[in-house]
């Protein structure tokens, strides 16, 4: 079965199992209408039993979710509805990733290309992510546009990573393949690229022929870490720095060079430390 009532996902469903497909060309940047529709979509399927693993993809090979849409610099309203919804004490951004982390089903990424900044928060939010060897890459980039990560990632890679490999990876700013991601614990496997989809999709089968009761006894018994003391500090670093003219200047230098196109996005790094040269 597969539901047709959004614009950037395509939802599929079988044996328990939704499989979701980001598109939104170019690089699937995390713009507000495709953060609107996956929590839409996390929403409607919170309480439904019939849906027990939750397996996000994209469209495009080379990009995961590139990372959030950095023409919304010039959009400083656009996430007030978002404001709105978050609980108390978490950003937007954050809001977002405890989302998908408190899902009662199991949230899965299957990683096949790049995902940045907001993408690799998602990724990092999700329960579990398995990458392709040679393809799939991560970064926290954000230290390159003058920021820190403003979306969980500080708090969700202290609890996966040692805190030398966070701080290498927030303020190396590098992106890093799969294989070195699973070394570090940022994801759980990195598989070469032709296994990713068959060991992907038995292991939901599996998991959603279960008998009823386990997955909810298991997030029960290995519930998500409280990291709302740490979101206050990642926000309050953040947002101080955001306002800062250097911030404004990168992410504008960002766009100009070609940031949020394929070739810009190949080497997003690159890009941004040349602005800097």
């Amino acid at each position: 079965m597969t539901d047709t009532v959004f614009s950037r996902l395509r939802i599929s469903r079988a044996d328990g199992i939704a499989t979701i497909t980001i598109d939104n060309p170019p690089v699937n940047v995390l713009d507000v209408p495709l953060m609107s529709e996956i929590r839409s979509f996390l929403l409607s399927v919170r309480d439904d039993p019939d849906t027990r693993v939750l397996v996000f993809e994209s469209a495009d090979p080379e990009f995961f979710i590139a990372h959030v849409d950095m023409t919304l610099i010039d959009e400083p309203h656009a996430f007030d509805d978002f404001v709105r919804e978050a609980p108390e004490g978490l950003n937007p951004f954050q809001a977002f990733g405890e989302l998908l982390r408190e899902q009662p089903q199991v949230t899965i990424v299957k990683l096949a290309g790049l995902a940045r900044g907001g993408g690799a928060e998602f990724v990092a939010a999700a329960d579990m992510a398995f990458a392709a060897e040679g393809r799939a890459g991560l970064a926290q980039c954000e230290a390159l546009m003058g920021i820190t990560p403003g979306g969980g990632a500080t708090q969700y890679l202290s609890s996966r990573l040692t805190r030398g490999r966070a701080l290498e990876v927030i303020l190396g700013a590098d992106l890093v393949d799969a294989a070195t991601a699973e070394r570090y614990g940022w994801i759980n496997r990195a598989l070469p690229a032709s296994e990713l989809d068959g060991f992907v999709d038995q292991l939901a089968r599996n998991i959603a022929a279960l008998p009823e009761g386990v997955i909810a006894a298991a997030k029960k018994a290995i519930p998500p870490a409280d990291l709302r003391e740490g979101f206050s500090r990642e926000h309050d670093a953040w947002a101080g720095l955001f306002a800062r003219p250097a911030a404004e200047k990168l992410i504008r230098g960002g766009l100009k060079a070609g940031a949020q196109t394929k070739d810009g996005e190949r080497n997003l790094e690159g890009l941004l430390r040349a602005l800097r040269a």
